[in-house]
């Protein structure tokens, strides 16, 4: 099976082929804990975990890192601002220290209710400041850093190809065209590797360094997390299309600044999710968590698999109706699974599934594929190591709870389930009374109905 994956930093989808045979080092950009994560977050951690899913498949050991940014994330995403851990703090009244591990917590788990495999490496920004704080005065020695007032600064002009990652027209770019720079800088695109504490600003985060008090800038902390972790020349970045012009272009920058080569061989990147076809915003109260999704009654497996229904690299429109969709389309799959048998192996459905899955994770054309055998469950089950969908737990648990259910009451509830994905809202409520009658509720739950005896 050839894996080919679309890179970011060609424009073009290219044959995988590991820096080291049969293993993978994949870095994933992690989240900024400073309040919780929401739909369009995950969507990055699900598209992670597909491609290590699928690399694992294809007989690869994959050694996947990622960061927790608990420091140095400034508001304006560059080098302007508060730090969104302080902005967090006080609006929560705590520590950053406090709701760092409060917001870590939540999305660690929020990641296991999506069943999103964890990686090999946690690495919170706040326990590699000496990682950071040497990384920094490497590119000193070699002439890529320099101080300033209020930090040191990398130098992006001692770098013939700086923005190459996000094609940076450098030329037309024009002075404090993004925000207005301070004029101690070299040029206006240089960013920072390290902020000075200001009388101005507090910062309940700081460290001493060699160049002052104060706490690194936000591109550092992975560029200096993934060369300790993976070495000087690893396989795959992945992130957000939000990280190419700014935070993946400047780690780049600081990697060849430091290395003197190419140190990530694929950046792959998922687009934005859209909310009703507009950009997620506080202002527009549209920034949906997991738990806003629970508390409508939809399982966290059904976001999974409404993301999986657009590829990685299209715009995905969320909307409670699709989600609902979503759900219902995913609980048809493992109850059709539950009445089925054990299975059997077929090779060539598996082959294409695979294939489809190899060419740059195409999963609308996977699933197609898993609707077309949902009658062979050993089949569907090899496909979800890829897919994530929990199918065999679902299934395994539908049986348990239906296995006392009396057959009479069974074809009720099937008939009444029926109802309802077709919305006859009415017959639904008509069937539930009836079994009602005979004796048995029914609870309708995001993992499909239970029931129980009255």
């Amino acid at each position: 099976m050839e894996l080919k994956f679309y890179n970011t930093l060609t424009r073009e989808k290219e044959p995988f082929i590991s820096i080291e045979p049969g293993k993978v080092g994949l870095y994933t950009c992690g989240f900024t804990v400073y309040d919780y994560a929401h739909v369009g977050n995950l969507r990055s951690y699900i598209f992670a975990d597909l491609l290590k899913r699928t690399l694992t498949v294809a007989g690869y050991k994959v050694r996947q890192v990622e960061n927790i940014t608990d420091v140095g994330h400034l508001v304006g995403d560059g080098d302007e601002g508060e730090d969104k851990m302080e902005v967090g703090a006080r609006k929560s009244g705590k520590s950053v220290w406090e709701i760092a591990k409060y917001y870590t917590d939540i999305f660690k788990n929020d990641l296991k209710k999506a069943n999103v495999t964890e990686p090999n490496v946690w690495a919170s920004a706040t326990e590699y400041i000496a990682e950071q704080i040497e990384f920094i005065k490497a590119l000193e020695a070699k002439g890529f850093a320099y101080k300033t007032s209020d930090g040191v600064y990398f130098d992006t002009g001692k770098l013939t190809d700086y923005g190459k990652l996000a094609m940076l027209d450098l030329a037309g770019q024009k002075a404090g065209a993004r925000v207005e720079r301070s004029s101690e800088l070299h040029t206006p695109r240089d960013f920072a590797l390290w902020k000075f504490l200001t009388k101005e600003k507090n910062h309940e985060m700081k460290w001493e360094s060699p160049w002052g008090v104060g706490f690194p800038g936000w591109h550092i902390e992975c560029s200096a997390i993934g060369a300790k972790f993976l070495g000087e020349h690893f396989d795959i970045h992945t992130g957000g299309i939000d990280h190419i012009p700014v935070h993946h272009t400047n780690e780049i920058a600081q990697y060849e600044g430091r290395y003197g080569h190419k140190v990530v061989n694929f950046w792959m990147h998922h687009n934005f999710l859209l909310i009703n076809g507009e950009k997620m915003s506080k202002s527009l109260g549209n920034l949906y968590t997991l738990d806003d999704i629970e508390k409508r009654g939809f399982s966290p497996l059904a976001l999974r698999y409404l993301y999986l229904g657009t590829h990685y690299r299209q715009q995905l429109n969320f909307t409670w109706e699709s989600l609902e969709a979503a759900q219902n389309a995913y609980t048809r799959i493992w109850r059709t699974v539950s009445d089925m048998g054990e299975g059997w192996d077929d090779n060539a459905q598996l082959a294409k599934f695979e294939t489809a899955m190899a060419d740059d994770l195409n999963t609308p054309q996977a699933l197609a594929i898993l609707w077309a055998n949902t009658h062979n469950p050993k089949l569907i089950y090899k496909f979800d190591e890829v897919l994530g969908l929990g199918l065999k737990e679902a299934v395994e648990r539908f049986r348990l709870e239906q296995a006392d259910i009396p057959a009479d009451i069974l074809k009720l509830n099937q008939e009444r389930e029926e109802a309802r994905m077709g919305k006859d809202w009415g017959k639904a409520d008509e069937l539930r009374h009836k079994m009602a009658e005979l004796g048995w509720s029914v609870e309708d739950t995001a993992d499909g109905s239970r029931l129980a005896p009255l």
